[in-house]
């Protein structure tokens, strides 16, 4: 569904040439869950531009549903659904009605478009909002019309830019219930982006991490976890001292009486730890494990947060 190849973006900024996005290399297959991530700034809103022909490469080729992304953008866009983080619906006309006129944007007859429409409502629980105006609905009802919209010419490919930003846990809940009825109904192919990386740890079936323009991992939220972060063990000493003599023994870091330690699997390697300092004569006060998140695997790889703002634009 998606092959890019040197896909590359740069901007002009008072004269100097930024590189938003430096020869990315990427290949979705039909049917897959993909959380696109990376900090403000590191080039993922760019490359979903480009993949979505709203902006043009500086160079490089992508294959979008088929089509290239430079040559045939018309062609892509008929094959693909875009939800961007902005409410796509106008103020003043009722739900169904939206739905119905894009419909006929994408060539539908008047009969299609108001068939379609009508699946829609009912896949996505808007049926009861159907005669509605979108300005009237909620933050959480209001994305469920975005994404009803994107689909409303059967794309095989629906790229969603932050989906459920800026909305209560339950409407968040309750958008990722869709979103993944969805997948499980069409097979629909869904490249997404979220600050939320519970979201992508949870649900996609696979992460692709973007920095300073460059992917910087790729693989299973699991895969890249066990190799890139490790599991974590955090033990309190009595002392200070005990806890800096702690941490030489299982090479870890020492934080005044906390010690932390990263290992391949945690709680296979707690007792036999906690069993040599207490052969050290080291009384340990409190002991836990932790799973890594992809904030580490982040942390690992770059040294700072995946959240982190202060990243150039």
């Amino acid at each position: 569904m998606i092959h890019a190849r040197g896909l590359t973006r740069e901007f002009k900024v008072k004269k100097e040439t930024v590189t938003a996005v430096a020869g990315i290399d990427l290949d979705v297959e039909a049917g897959q869950l993909v959380a696109f991530l990376g900090p403000n700034g590191a080039g993922k809103s760019t490359t979903l531009r480009m993949l979505t022909t709203l902006l043009p490469p500086t160079s490089g080729t992508a294959t979008v549903a088929g089509h290239d992304v430079a040559s045939h953008p018309a062609a892509v866009r008929l094959r693909i659904g875009y939800v961007g983080q902005k409410n796509s619906a106008g103020e003043n006309f009722l739900v169904r009605d939206e739905l119905v006129t894009q419909g006929r944007c994408y060539g539908l007859s008047i009969r299609d478009a108001a068939a379609r429409a009508d699946e829609l409502l009912d896949l996505l629980d808007l049926r009861p909002l159907a005669r509605r105006k979108p300005g009237t609905l909620s933050g959480g009802q209001r994305r469920r019309l975005d994404i009803a919209l994107g689909l409303i010419h059967r794309p095989g490919l629906l790229f969603l830019d932050e989906p459920s930003t800026g909305l209560d846990p339950k409407s968040r809940a309750d958008i990722w219930q869709h979103i993944l009825r969805l997948r499980e109904t069409f097979g629909t192919t869904l490249f997404l982006t979220t600050h939320y990386l519970e979201e992508a740890d949870n649900m996609a079936e696979r992460v692709v991490i973007i920095d300073g323009g460059r992917i910087i991992a790729d693989g299973t939220a699991e895969r890249l976890k066990n190799d890139l972060a490790g599991d974590h063990i955090t033990i309190t000493t009595s002392t200070e001292r005990e806890a800096r003599t702690a941490a030489r023994i299982g090479d870890g870091t020492a934080t005044g009486t906390t010690v932390r330690l990263q290992v391949p699997n945690a709680a296979a390697a707690l007792p036999d730890y906690l069993r040599t300092l207490d052969g050290a004569g080291i009384k340990v006060t409190t002991a836990e494990t932790a799973r890594p998140t992809l904030d580490d695997v982040f942390l690992a790889l770059t040294g700072r947060s995946l959240t982190d703002d202060d990243i150039p634009a």
